[in-house]
């Protein structure tokens, strides 16, 4: 990098933290964000873990930098607090595939089935859903339910990886993250031949033909346990991209390889300094939820946390 450009960063670093001293803010920043985003998070994750952590600061503005749910599941956990997206386009396209309508659709043709909504996913979808999940924990939530069948919605291949870990019958919405979709057998193939000596580690959104040759399957907090815990040294990893920034900082003995190029979704890139600025100065874009909806959606999330608190009080 050069020092001019190191320079630049470095004025825009201290307006942040100028900014974020006036207001009282806290900066959210997910794990695929740009390495200047993470560089300035105040809390770096996953969106779900990253909602409730805010929730238990004394700031009075959340800055999110992730996609739109994340921000409006923040709000749904903070109504106290302002909650700004730099970036308002930034939306995810797997959320976008499933509407309030499409939820009741499901529960006309299922009727009886509770709607397991995956925290990827509009408040208005959230308030429709019977209990969340995440990624990390979507098993544990499934397995909870004393029933025989359950919704899942939108992800398929999430639904997918579930299904082989459950007796009960999952009923899959069709959506899916086009960014862990574009990641097929042969890549991870290519990459494995490239990389003999590395562990393929794979997020449950990928298809279930990838997740079969994975060593791990983990979510992207996962997937840092994993890293820091395991043995080994090298390793491919089966997400995002914007995820090996913070694995090689962290992990700085060990080497790690994306498993395809083409993982980068570009709506989790949008964000930048200038709009993390921007958003502080003029307080816009800010993120709210209707009140209504924000109750419903709130107990579909704590329904799920519910769920954690019994395994842990069981163990």
């Amino acid at each position: 990098m050069s020092s001019g450009i190191q320079g630049d960063i470095e004025k825009l670093n201290r307006d942040v933290a100028r900014l974020k001293a006036k207001l009282n803010a806290v900066i959210l920043v997910h794990n695929y964000q740009i390495p200047e985003i993470q560089d300035i998070a105040d809390i770096r994750g996953d969106s779900l873990g990253l909602s409730r952590a805010a929730a238990e600061t004394d700031a009075d503005v959340i800055v999110f930098c992730g996609v739109l749910f994340m921000a409006e599941t923040a709000a749904i956990l903070s109504p106290d607090k302002k909650v700004l997206l730099p970036v308002k386009e930034a939306g995810c396209p797997m959320a976008d595939m499933i509407t309030v309508d499409g939820v009741r659709e499901l529960r006309e043709r299922y009727p009886g089935a509770p709607v397991v909504c995956y925290v990827n996913s509009s408040a208005e979808v959230k308030a429709e859903s019977d209990i969340c999940c995440t990624s990390a924990n979507a098993i544990e939530v499934v397995n909870s339910l004393d029933v025989d069948r359950v919704i899942f919605i939108p992800d398929k291949h999430l639904a997918r990886y579930v299904m082989d870990h459950t007796d009960k019958e999952v009923i899959a919405h069709q959506g899916f993250c086009p960014t862990h979709a574009r990641l097929m057998v042969r890549d991870v193939i290519k990459a494995k031949r490239e990389h003999p000596n590395a562990l393929f580690v794979a997020h449950p959104e990928c298809r279930i033909d990838v997740l079969q040759l994975a060593d791990h399957v983990a979510s992207t907090s996962g997937m840092f346990r994993y890293a820091r815990e395991s043995d080994a040294q090298e390793f491919i990893i089966g997400t995002e991209t914007g995820m090996l920034y913070m694995l090689h900082r962290e992990n700085p003995g060990k080497k790690f390889y994306p498993a395809s190029e083409l993982m980068t979704c570009p709506n989790m890139k949008l964000n930048t300094l200038e709009h993390v600025i921007e958003a502080m100065e003029e307080m816009k874009h800010l993120v709210t939820v209707d009140e209504d909806v924000r109750e419903r959606a709130k107990r579909c999330v704590d329904r799920m946390l519910a769920v954690g608190t019994q395994v842990a009080r069981s163990a």
